[in-house]
């Protein structure tokens, strides 16, 4: 507790007259000042700025407050930062001597406290600066007088949190990291989703040896001018949920509830995105998509990905001295990601089929003029592999949004001189082939209606050494079904069998002698719209791939899913 003493004992040697001259003011003790800063609430109620240590503070609107320190011999290096974290600052340092006398003029009565306060206080100091802005600002000075030095600080805008930094001994104390001669960022590559940012290395890491790293502050405003601004916005949410009350000191070591890193979690980097090597390594997630910041160690150049394409970015970079946690900002850029390559749009024709091909993951729009005026439009989708997403916008607005898998029918009410723009998105499996036809005429349909399962059942007990007998579904229209077969080798898999499941492949890509036979066939019970066949003059023991295609009134087929048999080895 003595070594506590001293401190206070020291701010109130501020406040009192001093006796004699062999009573000083306290100047840096090396020992005692790491001894003081180890506690983090030796501070705690006190308005004197350490010397050599950062501190973090809170200021409510309109409400100055005002720090204190001392320089005990003339001609004393000073340097004073100030950091605004979120609102702009007025701040000023002035400077006044020191009292030497006591004011009971020998009378051995020592006046009351706050007249000593006052005494000093009250007095009109000499301004050495002033600030009004959200920039980072110094005083520096070789060679500053003796004297009890003054910080006032206000804030106009809004409550908000500030650090303060002063030290008699800026040449060997260097806490911040140095900027290197151009500290710009550079835009080296730009795509539509990734920007490669690249900067010179500051001093501090290449000549001083001194552990630094970078972060790199990604968002769609505005840039940062410093890191405790960044801290701050991303702390917006719960930043102010617990501040303190007007007119209660409180410690400015603990300010894990005001947004400020704690430190529990001094080590750990605040960041919005997934953990993914693209980012870096130190990330933690929380809910906010419009800022990131990310720490990737003493590299300098860096690749941010998964960007949105033809938006415009701002990046800062703040190198952090990790043994100081304090940091320095470079000078702020933005760039636009490239645009998306533009689609082209394919026209449909009234009534006429259109083969259509996307990407895997990707997108086709397509687009539906009718000439004449109509009551109702059709769209029909023929899906040759995966399932695909269709949207129709008729003028603008959304019509129709779903998942299609194999065929599917949709009718929509007409508008004159109506325009339909259409949005076809692929598989995130693979590519996506389909056949679409859009009609104003009610019966025209080119694709054949398909039953809700389109698998072939095969009977087991039906199964000989020459012959299979197989089932499918029917619909209550009257279509033409051919039957085909190929012989396939045994070790025949689902993943060869999936390859062969384009349903656009009509029965014209088959080898004649695959065709077993064709007939027509319907039920207006749909319930009883099963049919059978049996497929003979196979050999024994051997495994077949089975196909049904359905045929519409257009000539267009669609496939069922193949099946896969074996006949009998012995009989």
């Amino acid at each position: 507790m003595a070594w506590m003493l001293l401190l206070h004992c020291a701010l109130l040697l501020l406040l009192l007259p001093l006796s004699s001259r062999t009573q000083k003011l306290p100047t840096r003790d090396e020992e005692l000042f790491q001894m003081q800063i180890r506690d983090k609430a030796f501070f705690h109620d006190s308005s004197v700025i350490p010397d050599g240590a950062e501190i973090s503070s809170y200021l409510f609107r309109d409400t100055p407050k005002r720090y204190f320190f001392v320089v005990e011999e003339d001609n004393t290096p000073l340097a004073v930062t100030v950091t605004p974290c979120d609102a702009p600052l007025e701040w000023k340092l002035s400077v006044q001597e020191l009292p030497e006398e006591a004011s009971g003029e020998g009378s051995g009565e020592t006046e009351p406290l706050e007249q000593q306060k006052q005494q000093i206080t009250n007095e009109e100091g000499t301004e050495l600066f002033s600030y009004k802005g959200n920039d980072v600002e110094y005083f520096v000075s070789s060679s500053s007088p003796s004297g009890l030095y003054q910080l006032d600080l206000l804030s106009t805008e809004k409550d908000t949190h500030f650090k303060v930094y002063a030290t008699t001994t800026p040449e060997s104390d260097q806490p911040y990291p140095e900027l290197p001669y151009d500290p710009r960022i550079d835009v080296t590559s730009l795509g539509r989703t990734t920007v490669t940012l690249a900067w010179k290395p500051s001093p501090t890491a290449s000549l001083l040896k001194q552990p630094i790293q970078y972060c790199i502050v990604i968002n769609k405003e505005h840039n940062f001018k410093s890191l405790c601004a960044v801290e701050a916005k991303l702390g917006s949410d719960d930043a102010f949920m617990m501040a303190p009350k007007p007119g209660l000191d409180f410690s400015p070591f603990d300010f894990a509830h005001f947004g400020f890193p704690s430190d529990n979690n001094s080590g750990k980097e605040r960041g919005f995105l997934k953990s993914s090597s693209k980012f870096g390594r130190q990330m933690s997630s929380k809910p906010r998509v419009d800022l990131h910041k990310i720490c990737i160690g003493n590299k300098n150049i860096f690749t941010v990905s998964d960007l949105k394409p033809d938006m415009q970015y701002y990046f800062d970079m703040f190198a952090v001295n990790t043994n100081t946690n304090m940091s320095t900002a470079y000078i702020g850029t933005f760039a636009r990601t490239k645009e998306e390559a533009k689609q082209k749009t394919v026209e449909l024709k009234d009534g006429k089929v259109t083969d259509i091909f996307i990407k895997r993951k990707g997108a086709k729009f397509l687009r539906f003029a009718p000439v004449s005026s109509h009551q109702k439009v059709t769209f029909s989708v023929h899906s040759c592999l995966d399932a695909v997403q269709i949207q129709v916008r008729r003028d603008g607005k959304l019509l129709l949004s779903q998942n299609v898998e194999g065929v599917r029918q949709f009718q929509l009410r007409g508008k004159a001189k109506a325009k339909y723009l259409i949005r076809l998105k692929g598989s995130k499996k693979g590519a996506s082939m389909l056949k679409i036809l859009a009609t104003t005429r009610p019966n025209k349909q080119s694709f054949p209606s398909l039953p809700e399962d389109t698998r072939i059942k095969a009977f087991d007990r039906l199964r000989t050494c020459s012959s299979v007998t197989v089932a499918w579904l029917g619909t209550q229209e009257r279509n033409k079904f051919c039957i085909y077969k190929k012989e396939v080798d045994d070790n025949y898999n689902e993943e060869q069998k999936k390859r062969e499941q384009n349903q656009c492949l009509g029965p014209d890509t088959r080898k004649k002698s695959e065709k077993v036979l064709c007939k027509y066939f319907h039920s207006q019970n749909i319930q009883k719209a099963v049919t059978t066949e049996t497929i003979r003059g196979l050999q024994p023991g051997r495994s077949y791939l089975l196909d049904v295609y359905v045929i519409g009134h257009g000539g267009h087929s669609v496939k069922y899913q193949s099946k896969l048999v074996k006949t009998r080895k012995f009989c």
